[in-house]
């Protein structure tokens, strides 16, 4: 098998005008479903929100059109959010492009050393231990916009335990309309599926709630009172890139690359069900570092891909890479003319988009299986990789973890060695 062969060239053989339309109605709700998440998660992992959308536009374009898979939407995602926001508090964004860009020159290394298929070789009790933790911080940091909270001036709430303090001390500003509307919002993601599975309860929310705030003046935070909304084309930018610098960088940058690619490979293998195909994990490995590197040189975020869009893609009639660039090409020209009314989205609904986000995440049935049924060392595993990941960071689970774990294997090795000689 060839390391690179985007799918891409294989859909051409046979495609019907009918699969094109089907891709580009799959497209077209894809990028309506991204929108209100990629606003979202940038302004989660402590960047503008455009960035997100950058994000979506320049590594979901380079990933669908060069990726290993037919139906993979590729843009930012909650894994993210944490590790990202820590960088930016240390780095600034300058530091965040350049942990991007040397990710991105590892999952192309990756994938050009076929190593797209040692990701199962990374213990189940990991993955889902630092899925769980990363929802809990998403959670956490969501609060004080939640509860419209006003942070004492100077405060410099980063880390989890940080943020959990800084809500302690400001719990006395909480504002009751931003609690109603972050409710409000609440309510609307929650019922609306059951409403209607085609549009995204995350929009609805954000359009009905941003009406209702700006038609009465109800006197809440919103994106604009916070950022400065930028609506030009993504930007092509070189960071300052240093030897100390990329020293520094590379613990992240590794994290960033390793989580692209099991969410990524992830995604992948759950639409080869979906839509009884074979994915490469080499060349979506490929395509994910040039998305990121390319992410990363035109104001973006890391990117992988995303299970949730992916199977609206599926779900919506996609089944070649063109729906992935159709959601891309939309994002754009969203961008350009839509993006100033982005400054009136009230922040509560971006909280509470981003708690059902972490929800959805958080694998909290399989982490009570694996503590039910699973050897006890791995249920220690799961709990120090989530607890790691909400009072550290992801650099810290994942590494305390995997040494953790294969170390209690190869104990265990050893000891049935030992027991097999005696018998013998």
């Amino acid at each position: 098998m060839k390391i690179f062969k985007p799918k891409l060239f294989e859909v051409f053989q046979g495609y019907s005008k009918k699969q094109l339309v089907s891709d580009l109605v799959a497209g077209i709700i894809v990028a309506i479903i991204a929108l209100p998440l990629s606003i979202a998660l940038a302004i989660a992992s402590g960047v503008s929100p455009e960035r997100g959308l950058y994000t979506a536009i320049v590594a979901g374009f380079v990933i669908a059109l060069l990726g290993g898979s037919r139906v993979n939407i590729s843009g930012p995602t909650a894994a993210f959010a944490a590790i990202v926001a820590g960088i930016v508090a240390d780095h600034g964004i300058d530091g965040l492009a350049i942990a991007t860009l040397m990710a991105g020159v590892m999952l192309v290394i990756m994938g050009l050393l076929r190593l797209g298929t040692l990701i199962k070789y990374i213990p189940e009790a990991i993955t889902v231990g630092f899925t769980s933790g990363i929802a809990v911080t998403i959670v956490i940091g969501q609060i004080k916009d939640f509860l419209g909270l006003t942070f004492a001036p100077g405060t410099n709430a980063v880390e989890t335990v940080e943020k959990i303090e800084a809500i302690g001390r400001s719990i006395k500003t909480v504002n009751p309309w931003a609690i109603a509307v972050g409710v409000a919002a609440l309510a609307i993601l929650i019922v609306w599926p059951k409403i209607s599975k085609r549009i995204p309860g995350s929009l609805i929310a954000v359009l009905v709630m941003t009406v209702i705030v700006a038609l009465v003046g109800i006197g809440v935070n919103t994106i604009g009172d916070l950022y400065t909304i930028n609506a030009s084309l993504p930007p092509f930018s070189l960071p300052n890139v240093t030897l100390d610098r990329i020293v520094s960088l590379l613990p992240s940058a590794f994290t960033i690359a390793l989580l692209a690619a099991i969410e990524s490979l992830l995604s992948c293998v759950v639409s080869d069900k979906m839509i009884d195909d074979t994915h490469n994990s080499n060349t979506e490995l490929i395509a994910q570092g040039m998305g990121n590197v390319c992410s990363a040189l035109f104001g973006g975020i890391p990117a992988t891909g995303a299970i949730a869009r992916t199977a609206a893609n599926v779900k919506n009639g996609g089944r070649s890479p063109i729906s992935g660039i159709v959601h891309a090409l939309v994002l754009l020209l969203v961008l350009v003319v839509l993006m100033p009314f982005a400054a009136w989205i009230p922040m509560p609904v971006i909280a509470a988009v981003l708690f059902i986000v972490a929800y959805n995440m958080s694998e909290w049935r399989h982490f009570v299986a694996i503590c039910k049924s699973a050897p006890i060392f791995e249920t220690l595993v799961l709990v120090l990789t989530f607890v790691l990941t909400v009072v550290f960071d992801l650099v810290v689970a994942i590494a305390v973890g995997l040494g953790v774990y294969y170390l209690i294997v190869l104990i265990k090795k050893l000891k049935k060695r030992k027991e097999d000689a005696r018998t013998e």
